[in-house]
């Protein structure tokens, strides 16, 4: 009768919307537990994160983009638009392993815009297109319900629409695994870090990349549960 589980009319494809959310509520716990855990574990060198952060910057002949503190907890990034890396209190004036490595990262992030490494280009091309198709994917493909001989067309622009926002996220799995490798490769040619903790620093960016890696796997099942919902009416009304 169209009434799913005990007439309530439950739709079993919000599994997928729940899984993908415990997949991103679980990484970003991770993230948060290594980098508290390693943020009490003081570096040998006794360097702040900013100080890492300009040392290494200096090291590269970098010498146009600026290191500051801005507001919030984890919300480190770097900016190619300003030319600002972007560190949060907790990074900037610590002198922790955790601190360190964030630092390094974001840097890796400014090696790989002077570099112009690929993934990082195409992901800031990607960043108007991905925006938009987030945000009209649902209302293109809900009006393609009620088109009648448009409905096809509207339902695959809106899967083409939200296709764009996963791409993006794919594409930024190379750009943070590669970051994290520019940065760990860094500390360890550097004497920023004993070479005991080194693998401290590693351990704090692994954990950072499961978010990644989780907003990959949620996109994904959103996708596959757009397929699902949509991708049958597309069938039927050709």
């Amino acid at each position: 009768m169209g009434y799913g589980f005990y007439g309530f009319g439950f739709d079993w494809t919000y599994l997928l919307v729940i899984l993908g959310a415990v997949l991103s509520m679980a990484a970003s716990a991770k993230v948060k537990g290594t980098f508290q855990k390693y943020s009490r574990d003081w570096s040998a060198g006794g360097m702040t994160g900013a100080d890492v952060a300009r040392q290494i910057l200096r090291s590269q002949g970098i010498y146009d983009v600026t290191v500051r503190q801005v507001p919030g907890e984890l919300t480190d990034h770097y900016d190619p638009r300003s030319k600002t890396v972007n560190l949060s209190a907790s990074v900037y004036g610590s002198a922790s392993i955790a601190a360190v490595g964030v630092a390094a990262h974001e840097c890796g992030h400014v090696i790989q815009d002077a570099t112009e490494y690929i993934p990082l280009r195409l992901r800031a091309a990607l960043v108007p297109a991905a925006n938009f198709g987030a945000k009209l994917s649902w209302p293109v493909l809900i009006l393609g319900l009620f088109l009648g001989e448009m409905g096809p067309f509207f339902i695959q622009l809106g899967f083409l629409l939200f296709s764009l926002a996963v791409l993006f996220q794919i594409v930024t799995l190379p750009v943070e695994f590669n970051a994290s490798a520019r940065a760990l490769k860094i500390l360890s040619g550097s004497q920023i870090l004993a070479q005991g903790e080194v693998g401290k620093a590693r351990e704090v960016l692994g954990a950072a990349a499961l978010t990644y890696v989780a907003a990959v796997a949620a996109s994904l099942l959103q996708f596959l549960r757009l397929l699902i919902l949509f991708g049958g009416r597309r069938r039927d009304d050709r």
